[in-house]
């Protein structure tokens, strides 16, 4: 294994402790944030379910390489939104107001802010620095067809019956 495939492998494994972390962190603090501001128990239990699945899926979406250029302001919108709700959820369950007892509650959301944000540069650092295969490769490695082709024949009169048909894909090739 190479070192940047290693590098890779680790800054994964750790954006993935960070994330269950901050989602156990977060369910607890969303919960307590939910009962506390008008939830019932039923709707409290789901509540951080519903941010950290939102979440989870903005994560995904921002770790999927864009190859058409499209915009990925839904992803990171989601993101930031998730984000903020459990920010918010985890400072308002402080159980002791005071800059350290703020630091304690905000740091899972955040830390989950920034580990993705920086496994999201690693992945895009590490598609760009794979090597492309030239043209000439590609045509050494493809796997050469052990079938025949097979020769299409066309009568030489045409039968006033037949409709003139679109050759299929594999008369193409």
């Amino acid at each position: 294994m190479n070192s940047v495939r290693l590098s890779l492998w680790i800054q994964c494994s750790c954006t993935a402790l960070v994330a269950l972390g901050a989602a156990y962190a977060s369910y607890v603090h969303g919960r307590q944030f939910a009962l506390r501001f008008g939830a019932d128990t039923m709707t409290a239990s789901i509540w951080p379910l519903i941010v950290d699945g939102l979440l989870t899926t903005a994560t995904v979406e921002l770790w999927k390489p864009s190859r058409d250029g499209s915009s990925r302001w839904p992803a990171w919108s989601a993101f930031i939104f998730g984000i903020s709700l459990s920010l918010c959820a985890n400072i308002a369950s402080t159980p002791v107001t005071s800059a350290f007892g703020v630091a304690v509650t905000a740091c899972p959301p955040l830390a989950l802010l920034l580990a993705v944000e920086l496994l999201n540069r690693a992945l895009k650092r590490h598609r760009t620095e794979l090597p492309m295969p030239s043209p000439a490769d590609r045509i050494h490695t493809e796997p050469e067809s052990l079938t025949p082709t097979p020769v299409v024949s066309r009568p030489t009169t045409p039968d006033p019956t037949d409709r003139p048909s679109k050759p299929t894909a594999e008369q193409l090739m």
